[in-house]
């Protein structure tokens, strides 16, 4: 194999998700999943799972995850890369112990991660990061032979994942009505967090104001909004907002919420507005429901012309980026220089994220870290 096609230390890739109900049966023991620990009553999960029962009781993000699967291997294929992709979930099956368990079974000793959340968090990052730890931990305790696990880079300035949600702005303006189309607006959205989890989330330095979970999101839209002004020849005004909102109403999140910034731009006499996910992989339920239903109704009842724009999902450019950040963190880990590829301002992530990142209210041990415990 050329040594520009080799994997090598890693012999296999593991797809991280999060997990989605595939029928009304499974939407209460999901949420459970979701919740465990946090002492939640199954009526309330039955409230929350009413957003699932609208669309059958099936989120669509594990078909969303297959699509992927399938365009990473055929990338892959096309391009001599010798690498099998295996996909597990934190919170519904395929379940991410049992992947890995089966991973161990095939002879998989050094595992990469790709998990799908782009950006610097607790819930986006180290979450995954201590799954990992609580699976290797089972793992280890059956008497298995734990393989070495490492996670890619966070990839939110990768141009194979900024270039697709570009086209999908770029798409949903070309949508709206002609006489509004020149004076619309962007919206950019992402998860809700917990200001305090914003203000710690990536390493030691990067912690302030909205730490670099902010910082991370705001470099994306104004990346995206300038190449839509480079390409349509119109400066649009934007903002990132947010949506999603869980947590109790007396802790402080994120803000503005999408419907509420839907109603300041319309009585600021805001034309029209694009809603673009940028902070999502893909299209699944909290897309769905906040964006395509709530937020599309609260327009509706504005008389506020909206459209929303696509996800990266399984593009082939985020299947080509994948393996070319495969391909880099392997040069990385053989010793060779490597120029990382990113846009923006902030330049390329870290490898491996050291102690403080993203820290945890009550600490635990977390996977493919400076401070992993399975080194």
């Amino acid at each position: 194999m050329p040594d520009a096609l080799d994997a090598t230390p890693y012999d296999a890739l593991l797809l991280l998700s999060f997990g989605g109900p595939e029928g009304p049966d499974d939407v209460v023991p999901f949420l459970e999943n979701v919740t465990r620990g946090r002492g939640i009553p199954k009526e309330r999960l039955k409230e929350v799972g009413q957003h699932y029962f609208l669309f059958g009781g099936v989120s669509p993000i594990n078909d969303q995850n297959r699509a992927l699967l399938e365009a990473l291997r055929e990338d892959f294929a096309a391009h001599g890369l010798d690498l099998p992709v295996y996909w597990g979930n934190r919170n519904w099956a395929p379940y991410l112990t049992d992947t890995l368990r089966e991973m161990a079974a095939d002879g998989h000793r050094r595992i990469l991660v790709l998990a799908t959340s782009a950006y610097a968090s607790y819930s986006g990052c180290r979450q995954y990061r201590e799954n990992l730890a609580d699976a290797l931990a089972t793992l280890q305790a059956e008497g298995v032979d734990v393989p070495a696990v490492d996670k890619l880079r966070h990839y939110f300035n990768h141009p194979g994942f900024v270039e697709p949600m570009t086209d999908g702005v770029l798409r949903a303006l070309a949508d709206l009505p002609e006489d509004v189309r020149a004076e619309a607006h962007i919206a950019f959205t992402t998860h809700s967090i917990p200001t305090a989890a914003a203000d710690t989330s990536g390493p030691v330095e990067s912690h302030g104001d909205g730490g670099a979970y902010v910082a991370q999101h705001l470099d994306v839209a104004r990346l995206i909004a300038d190449a839509v002004g480079e390409r349509t020849g119109v400066d649009h005004p934007w903002q990132l907002v947010y949506q999603s909102r869980s947590g109790a109403p007396h802790i402080p999140w994120l803000e503005p919420d999408i419907c509420d910034h839907l109603e300041e731009r319309h009585a600021a006499g805001v034309p029209a507005v694009v809603m673009a996910p940028i902070g999502f992989v893909s299209d699944h339920m909290e897309v769905l429901y906040d964006l395509d239903t709530e937020a599309k109704a609260k327009a509706e009842e504005l008389g506020l012309p909206v459209r929303r724009s696509a996800t990266v999902g399984a593009d082939p450019r985020f299947a080509a980026a994948v393996r070319e950040l495969i391909l880099e963190r392997a040069a990385v880990e053989r010793g060779r220089e490597v120029t990382p590829c990113a846009l923006g301002a902030l330049g390329p992530s870290h490898d491996v994220c050291p102690v403080g990142c993203c820290p945890a209210r009550a600490p635990r041990p977390a996977a493919a870290g400076a401070d992993s415990p399975y080194a």
